[in-house]
């Protein structure tokens, strides 16, 4: 116990190494997560030893977590400003309106500290970033001693402790086995069903599973249907979706140019998407194995559209805008928009910051790529870019509003979450600065999201027990009511007013609670991806504006 007094440091990485094994725990279709049981080690560590860290250990972490949340979401927030997204924000407002409404019940009924209330809300709506938004908050109330301070940011800590084990339990087993029961629905057949319908009939994929028959091919034919067929008539005849690589006739290689005329015998190497590919083939002849030296190596570039007049368009329509697609051979294989994969269909819109997997012959590809937008430089961290965002989020956290008598400030975690969202949307338009790239910020993220909780915990641990004794009855039922009522309530809104599909609106309700084993579950349940797609949005959302409750919540006590 000495060596964890003298040596704090290792007291936090125990707390951080033990935590996530207690995580990784697993009971029926619940598990804690790293975070909760990291906070559960530290408490007891702290109560065991009294091992404090300096705060401002705790502040750096949590701007590094912060940051980097709204970092990664900046441009997914953004894009759902829309009428779709905001058809499910409405999902995310009644959670907050819920979750901020019934801590101010339970506050006012149970005479709560605002230490107390805010940890409730915390643990219930299962959102750690507000245990860290709250205690800042508190630190700043004007009128309360040191040692009033030190107890109510302790009462913070043990409060979510218990109530976000009870909310994640509920949520879980609520939304993954409850609502398809409440809805009468097969959540596996549904989102299969709904899945194809959004894909044409094209079935999916998991994590693990590639294409067996892929998308874009190459194949060699041997003319003998084509004979006297030039090149361009070729490439034309399939709308500039099939280009003719490589024409070899007996030892010579020659020049595919578009007037070139095909000859018996001819061995002609073909590359598009499949389906074309196949139909032109049968206008040349027999397919036949690769031949050696009919090739034609294609480099693969990832491009982030910047250019104005693609945005909005679809695969086909800049295709047709763009030549270079045709005359060059160059295919879009993939579209990525944030972190959803979309399928590289015609129909597909294209928006500015979507990145394209573009593969083609050098010469054409680097034509287009200067054309339509940019190289997508992802290589390292411009630190730069992340320190001036942290900056810009500290600043804009010192600014205070006066509503009436209550004062309200985002502080630091408030700010960096905001600036982490324009940063990330900004770097998001133009890719040629700012990389942050996203395994990077996933462990900025995680830990410093763990490093801040540990810290928590271990100042909290000796507060722990006289709180859990006062309202150890109220804890379990607040993390219970806080989960049920919000989403029982966006059950009926998002089924009867928004028309939302079923499978997306339990994932969605998942979201809005931020609640990844939840959806983890539901996932599982369905065997399928799909309700991921509305999880996603209110996710988004939720993670924006449920940490600002804990400033607001603290005000409102507060004054």
């Amino acid at each position: 116990m000495g060596v964890l007094r003298a040596h704090p440091e290792l007291a936090l990485f125990l707390c951080l190494a033990a935590g996530y094994l207690v995580g990784r725990l697993r009971v029926g279709p619940i598990t804690l997560g790293g975070i909760a049981g990291t906070l559960i080690v530290a408490l007891l560590v702290g109560a065991w030893s009294e091992v404090r860290v300096a705060d401002d250990v705790k502040t750096v972490f949590f701007a590094l977590f912060i940051f980097s949340l709204g970092y990664m979401g900046g441009p997914q927030f953004f894009a759902n400003l829309n009428r779709k997204g905001l058809r499910f924000g409405v999902l995310c407002l009644i959670e907050l309106v819920c979750v901020v409404s019934i801590a101010l019940f339970l506050a006012e009924a149970f005479d709560l500290d605002v230490g107390t209330a805010s940890g409730i809300l915390a643990g219930a709506a299962t959102e750690s970033a507000v245990v860290g938004t709250a205690t800042e908050a508190i630190g700043k109330l004007a009128g309360l001693t040191p040692a009033q301070v030190t107890e109510y940011q302790g009462n913070v800590a043990t409060a979510y402790t218990v109530c976000y084990l009870f909310g994640l339990i509920t949520i879980v087993l609520y939304s993954s086995q409850i609502m398809p029961m409440m809805l009468r629905i097969d959540l596996r057949e549904a989102s299969r069903e709904l899945w194809e319908k959004m894909r044409g009939g094209e079935g999916s994929l998991e994590e693990d599973e590639r294409e067996a028959l892929p998308g874009m091919v190459g194949r060699t034919y041997v003319v003998t249907a084509g004979d006297g067929m030039t090149v361009g008539e070729l490439q034309s005849a399939r709308d500039g979706l099939v280009t003719v690589e490589a024409v070899k006739r007996g030892s010579r290689a020659l020049t595919p140019e578009p007037g070139l005329e095909l000859s018996l015998s001819d061995l002609v190497l073909l590359v598009g998407r499949r389906r074309e590919v196949i139909a032109a083939g049968r206008q040349l002849g027999p397919e036949t194995p690769g031949i050696p030296g009919l090739d034609a190596p294609l480099a693969t570039r990832q491009v982030a559209v910047t250019e104005k007049a693609t945005d909005g368009l679809t695969i086909d329509a800049a295709r047709r805008r763009h030549p270079e697609f045709g005359q060059s051979g160059v295919y879009v294989t993939e579209v990525l928009r944030n972190d959803q994969h979309l399928p590289a269909s015609g129909d597909t819109v294209l928006r500015r910051g979507d990145v394209l997997s573009l593969v083609g012959a050098r010469s054409g590809l680097d034509r287009l790529v200067k054309k339509i937008g940019a190289v997508v430089n992802n290589d390292a961290t411009d630190f730069v870019y992340l320190g001036l965002g942290i900056v810009a989020g500290s600043l804009l956290g010192q600014i205070v509003v006066h509503l009436g008598d209550i004062p309200l400030s985002l502080g630091t975690g408030g700010g960096c979450l905001i600036s982490g969202l324009v940063f990330g949307w900004f770097r998001s338009r133009r890719q040629t600065f700012g990389a942050f790239p996203p395994q990077a910020a996933t462990t900025l993220k995680d830990m410093g999201l763990a490093v801040f909780i540990a810290c928590t915990g271990l100042a909290s641990g000796p507060q722990a027990a006289p709180l859990l004794k006062e309202y150890g009855a109220l804890l379990p039922f607040a993390g219970v009511a806080m989960v049920l009522i919000p989403a029982t309530l966006s059950l009926v809104v998002g089924l009867k007013l928004l028309k939302i599909e079923k499978p997306l609106l339990i994932g969605a309700i998942a979201g809005q609670q931020c609640s990844t084993p939840a959806i983890t579950a539901i996932s599982q349940t369905a065997q399928s991806t799909v309700p991921l797609l509305g999880y996603t949005i209110t996710y988004t959302l939720s993670n924006f504006l449920l940490p600002l409750t804990g400033p607001v919540l603290v005000g409102i006590l507060g004054a």
